[in-house]
């Protein structure tokens, strides 16, 4: 079962204290299983056995689905072909992509000349992002708020014969040993009702450094109208990307109003710390 690392650290020390403090094993017990079932019950939505909040989008015209690819790159990390080939194979009508420096614009640029939209926003301290659409964009916005620290993306895609999406990337700071959440969960909060106007709807992905169902990022379903389409399906971890049984789903899909899913999953490693996610969305 995937828990958040708290958790993890929590019941580790309680199995510790389990067996080195044997008169106090029915209260540590006790406490192991309040915790145990505490965690079941927040992440029972993403079980396999729980409603599925979204329905797949069976029957849709072609004309009006498109695919988005979503990815942290990892900034120090070297292997950009291994990125690059990935992109390549799954030829994504939009790409979204984290973590890009100079250093990776500038290696990813064959790949982004082949597409007609293009915006870059590089930064040395793990924040830029990279956008790439063949749909045509009617506006795009990178939004630095004070006090966050990590800009948001915003975009308007025209789909099909005119129905406009917005699209949200989202990588907010995680939060470090000794330090409060307050800045991801404002930047989380923050983008939860971009997107209101004469749009078909929405779409959410990136890197969010929190789990689908803790307090912050339900908040954001709730108060967005947001959807995910794991609820009922799966944890669907991506991260760290080399230990996924008991990793966490720390990159999200979401989407609002009549945009539907097709499908969605995430991909095998491609040398950054995080798997990248691939959906097919339709304008409805």
């Amino acid at each position: 079962m995937v828990l958040e690392p708290a958790t993890y650290t929590l019941m580790a020390l309680l199995v510790v204290g389990l067996a080195v403090y044997p008169k106090r094993r029915l209260v540590l017990a006790v406490v192991l299983g309040a915790a145990i079932a505490t965690n079941i019950t927040r992440i029972w939505p993403y079980l396999e056995m729980a409603p599925e909040e979204v329905e797949m989008v069976a029957d849709a015209d072609p004309a009006k689905c498109f695919t988005v690819l979503s990815a942290n790159v990892k900034m120090e990390n070297p292997r950009h072909q291994a990125l690059i080939a990935q992109v390549e194979s799954f030829d994504p009508d939009v790409l979204f992509l984290t973590e890009t420096d100079t250093i990776w614009v500038n290696a990813l640029r064959p790949l982004l000349d082949r597409y007609p939209q293009v915006r870059t926003h590089p930064q040395s301290n793990t924040f830029g992002k990279v956008f790439a659409s063949r749909l045509p964009l009617i506006e795009t916005d990178v939004i630095e708020r004070p006090n966050e620290d990590t800009p948001t993306f915003t975009a308007v895609l025209k789909v099909g014969d005119g129905n406009l999406v917005e699209f949200i990337g989202l990588h907010p700071k995680a939060p470090l040993p000794g330090q409060d959440t307050n800045k991801r969960d404002q930047s989380i909060m923050n983008a939860s009702d971009e997107g209101e106007g004469e749009l078909a709807g929405g779409i959410v992905m990136g890197d969010f450094n929190d789990v689908p169902w803790s307090r912050t990022t339900t908040a954001f379903r709730e108060k967005g109208g947001w959807l995910d389409p794991r609820i009922g399906r799966g944890t669907y971890a991506t991260f760290p990307s080399w230990t996924l049984p008991i990793g966490w789903p720390l990159d999200q899909i979401m989407v609002k109003d009549n945009v539907g899913v097709r499908s969605f999953q995430v991909l095998p490693d491609n040398g950054s710390d995080h798997r990248a996610t691939y959906a097919e969305f339709c304008a409805n």
